[in-house]
C-alpha cells in the first residue's frame, strides 16, 4: 500500500467517525495527517473531550469496506494529494468558524464523472427552497448563461433556486454539481431522485458525509462551506431572513470570494435576506448571468453593456441645436426673432440652426414663421 493509499484509509476511517466540519478532528487531521491523527485518538482518546467520541466509534468503523463498496457503486473518496483534489478547499484552513463549524474537510466523497479539479471557474447559485417563479425564473436563466460561457454551476439540489439552477445549467449543456449534506448515494430530496440519478450519471454529486449518512440539520450548515469554498463566487437569488443560502454567502465572505445578489419586489419576504446583504455592502447587486460574469471575469473581460435607449434623432443634435428646437412652437409659427428670445440664444445664430434643423426635417417654414416638422410634433412630451 502506497503511502497516499494509506492516508486515504486513515482519513476515511477519520470521515467515519466524525461529524462533517468538526474543527478540532478537522484541524488536527490537516496538521498531523491522518495516521497520525488516528494513532492520537487511539491513544489519547481522552486528550480532549472532543475527541472521545470520535474514539468511541472506531472500533466500529470499518474503512476498507466501505471504500470498496463505495468504488462498486462509482463512488470515489478524493483527498488532499490526489491530482483531483480543489485546491481552493485548502482556503477553508484560514476561514474561521462559523456554527462551531469550519476548517478543511478529510476528504469528500463524489459520485459522478466530473472531477473537482476542473471547478476552478465554478459559480454557486444558491437561493431559497421555498422560491417564487421569479426566482425560479432567474436563477435558471442565469445559470445557463454561465454555463454557456464555459462556468459549471455548483448548488445543493435542493427544492427552489438549487433546482432552478441545476435545471438551468443542464439544458445549456454545462457541468453541473450538487453538493449534499447526505451521503452521495441518497436521493435527498426524495422528489430530485431523477435529477441527481442524471447529475450522477453526467456531472457530480458530492459530500463530505460518507455513504449512507443521513442529512441532519447541522450537516447542511458544515455543506454550505464545501460549496462556498469550490467556487470563485456565490449567487444568491432569493433568500428570507433566516435562510441556508445566507450562510453559503457568509462563508464565501470569509473565503474572500465574490458574493452576490438579485433583488427582488421590496415587498417579497423571500428577497429580505438578500436585500439586507446589498444593503449591508455584503453582496454586489447582480441582475442577469451577464453582470456575473463580469464581476469575476479577469479585468477588461467579459464586460457588458450599459443599458440604455437607443438614440433617437434629436440625440444626434448638438446642445444649441437641441435647445433651439425646444424653442420652436408645435403648431402655431413663430418668427427667429421669436425663437431667439425663448431659446436665449443670438438671432444670427437663430437662424442658421433653424436652417439646419429644417434640412433634417425637424423644423418647418412657414409665410408666418417656424414651427416643429410632422416628425417631432408627435414626440413631444405634454
Amino acid at each position: 500500500m502506497t503511502d497516499l493509499e494509506r492516508e486515504r484509509v486513515a482519513r476515511a476511517t477519520i470521515n467515519l467517525v466524525t461529524e462533517p466540519g468538526d474543527l478540532r478532528c478537522l484541524g488536527l487531521t490537516r496538521e498531523l495527517g491522518g495516521p497520525r491523527f488516528l494513532e492520537v485518538l487511539r491513544e489519547q482518546p481522552d486528550l480532549r473531550p472532543e475527541l472521545t467520541a470520535a474514539a468511541g466509534r472506531l472500533s466500529s468503523a470499518q474503512p476498507e469496506r466501505v471504500l470498496e463498496r463505495a468504488a462498486r457503486r462509482g463512488i470515489r473518496f478524493v483527498i488532499p494529494g490526489d491530482d483531483e483534489w480543489p485546491a481552493s478547499l485548502d482556503d477553508l484552513a484560514r476561514a474561521g468558524v462559523l456554527h462551531a463549524r469550519g476548517d478543511v474537510p478529510v476528504g469528500l466523497w463524489v459520485r459522478g464523472p466530473h472531477r473537482l479539479d476542473r471547478l476552478e471557474t465554478a459559480v454557486a447559485v444558491v437561493g431559497s427552497r421555498s422560491s417564487t417563479q421569479y426566482g425560479d425564473q432567474v436563477a435558471g436563466e442565469m445559470a445557463a448563461v454561465l454555463g454557456a460561457a464555459g462556468r459549471p454551476v455548483v448548488s445543493g439540489a435542493a427544492y427552489g433556486v438549487d433546482y432552478a439552477a441545476h435545471r438551468g445549467a443542464v439544458t445549456a449543456g454545462a457541468p453541473t454539481v450538487a453538493v449534499l449534506a447526505c451521503g452521495v448515494d441518497r436521493a435527498y430530496p426524495l422528489g430530485h431522485r431523477q435529477m441527481l440519478d442524471h447529475l450522477a450519471e453526467h456531472h457530480a454529486i458530492v459530500s463530505e458525509a460518507p455513504p449512507g449518512a443521513a442529512p441532519f440539520r447541522i450537516r447542511f450548515l458544515a455543506r454550505n462551506r464545501i460549496i462556498a469554498a469550490l467556487t470563485r463566487g456565490t449567487v444568491v437569488v432569493e433568500a428570507a431572513v433566516r435562510s441556508g443560502a445566507l450562510n453559503t454567502a457568509s462563508w464565501a465572505n470569509q473565503l474572500h470570494r465574490t458574493v452576490m445578489g438579485v433583488p427582488g419586489p421590496v415587498s417579497s419576504a423571500a428577497s429580505e435576506g438578500v436585500h439586507e446583504l446589498i444593503r449591508a455592502g455584503a453582496a454586489a447587486l447582480v441582475t442577469g448571468g451577464q453582470d456575473v460574469l463580469e464581476l469575476l471575469g479577469a479585468s477588461g473581460q467579459d464586460l457588458g453593456e450599459i443599458a440604455r435607449a437607443p438614440d433617437g434623432p434629436r440625440d444626434r443634435l448638438s446642445v444649441r441645436a437641441r435647445q433651439v428646437l425646444d424653442a420652436v412652437p408645435v403648431s402655431s409659427p413663430a418668427s427667429t426673432a421669436s425663437v431667439a428670445v425663448v431659446a436665449g440664444l443670438g438671432a444670427v445664430e437663430v437662424e442658421q440652426l433653424l436652417g439646419g434643423l429644417a434640412a433634417d426635417g425637424h423644423v418647418e417654414r412657414l409665410p408666418a414663421g417656424w414651427r416643429l416638422g410632422g416628425g417631432d410634433r408627435p414626440t413631444i412630451e405634454r
